[in-house]
């Protein structure tokens, strides 16, 4: 049950959303920019990595959405839980592997960051721009984790799979607008 007398028992991030468009309407830009907007790293890798912060926050609402939506960009199941069980011997690119140590130490003791942390993703063939881009969705999801959590909005399992094919199909600022239309036009203008 959401902590929010105003909220209906069984909310989700729409209800935040409707109840304040005059931040959410830019949040939904900001969230289609740095998930399908242009970077070196793939829409599954960002959703990956979104899937994987939200794992770590133990934020289940946006860690199951998330992990269906790279599931469908063609993540397979055993990559994820591999990456969720043990980072250092997870099935996945190698190359990726100094990223997703990146935004783990990110997320998990984000005053620990050093020169030598984004030197590996470097030092792996990234450049700037891809580490750039997983820092944005590292702190896009911690904020929408502590969202989430913050108002006591709770997972529905059932919902995971149309979630994460919504995310895949629609993308962020067109799912805001279907849940709260006209708005987050008004607060747009």
């Amino acid at each position: 049950m959401p902590f929010f007398p105003s909220m209906p028992e069984d909310a989700t991030t729409k209800h935040v959303f409707t109840a304040y468009p005059e931040i959410y309407s830019h949040w939904a830009c900001v969230s289609e920019a740095i998930l399908r907007g242009p970077s070196p790293l793939t829409p599954a890798h960002r959703e990956l990595i979104g899937a994987y912060v939200s794992s770590l926050n133990a934020c289940q609402y946006c860690y199951g959405g998330h992990r269906a939506a790279a599931e469908l960009f063609g993540v397979p199941p055993q990559t994820i839980d591999g990456l969720i069980n043990d980072l250092a011997s997870a099935p996945i690119e190698s190359k990726l592997r100094p990223i997703l140590a990146f935004v783990k130490k990110l997320t998990l003791t984000p005053t620990r960051m050093t020169k030598a942390d984004a030197d590996a993703v470097f030092t792996a063939g990234w450049d700037e721009a891809a580490l750039h881009s997983a820092i944005a969705v590292c702190c896009l999801f911690s904020f929408m984790n502590r969202l989430v959590e913050a108002h006591g909005i709770k997972a529905d399992r059932a919902s995971f799979t149309e979630r994460g094919r919504k995310h895949v199909e629609m993308g962020y600022v067109a799912q805001y607008e279907a849940a709260v239309g006209s708005a987050i036009r008004a607060a747009s203008n």
